[in-house]
């Protein structure tokens, strides 16, 4: 038995509320139970270095936590950004572009920041869901203005976490879980359910690769609920 009661495939309440930051040209927060992200786009007319001059754009990402977001208050110099964040940065960053043709884009680049409010695991995942809505936001506010002829969105993109708790190949694991399950594993996941990215992790043991495989049926039974949530989320 999960400590939340639910069942084994049974993702936490995920809603989404767009359009929460008059400023930011895509926005919204997102909720994975009691992991609460805040995710914004903003459009900047230029690119970084590397790119000046070859015709297309670019898609970066930042991660936060607000420092009581966990249950106790976390101390970080703003100077020094932890290993973590760095990694997950990343992850965002890798997971939005493959949704998005930069070419199309042009010479921009649109910077997804996701800042977490409140943690209870899964905030990887939830950044990256609310990511990819703030994303969509903002490229279509560029659309509808004409300021692009077409839209540069080439797919969808979700994830999710999977892992092994008591033995038991579970979906979504929230920070009780996270803190004491045998494995953990993060699936970044298109419309198609092909994978962008997996982040797995034996934390007692080791899984086999069909457990690995459950996990992988799992997360594509809970995408196709989120990229349900996620449309809504776009469309209103």
């Amino acid at each position: 038995m999960r400590p939340s009661k639910r069942k084994f495939d049974q993702i936490r309440e995920v809603t989404i509320t767009p359009n929460v930051n008059k400023h930011a040209e895509g926005s919204c927060l997102i909720k994975f139970g009691d992991t609460h992200v805040i995710c914004t786009a903003s459009i900047e007319e230029k690119v970084p270095p590397f790119l000046r001059n070859k015709g297309t754009g670019w898609v970066t990402a930042e991660y936060n936590m607000l420092a009581r977001s966990t249950h106790s208050r976390m101390n970080s110099d703003p100077m020094k950004p932890n290993g973590r964040s760095i990694e997950i940065k990343r992850l965002i960053g890798r997971a939005l572009r493959s949704a998005i043709d930069t070419r199309i884009l042009g010479e921009r680049q649109i910077i997804i920041d996701c800042d977490v409010i409140q943690a209870d695991g899964g905030t990887r995942c939830a950044a990256i869901t609310g990511g990819y809505v703030a994303l969509a936001l903002a490229v279509n506010k560029l659309v509808n203005q004409r300021v692009l002829r077409e839209n540069p969105l080439t797919g969808e993109v979700c994830a999710v976490s999977c892992g092994i708790y008591n033995g038991e190949v579970v979906a979504d694991l929230d920070y009780l879980e996270d803190s004491k399950c045998e494995t953990d594993s993060n699936f970044v996941l298109n419309k198609n359910f092909d994978l962008i990215e997996i982040q797995g992790t034996a934390e007692v043991g080791s899984m086999s690769f069909l457990q690995l495989s459950k996990m992988y049926d799992l997360a594509k039974k809970a995408a196709v609920e989120i990229f349900g949530i996620q449309k809504k989320a776009i469309q209103n």
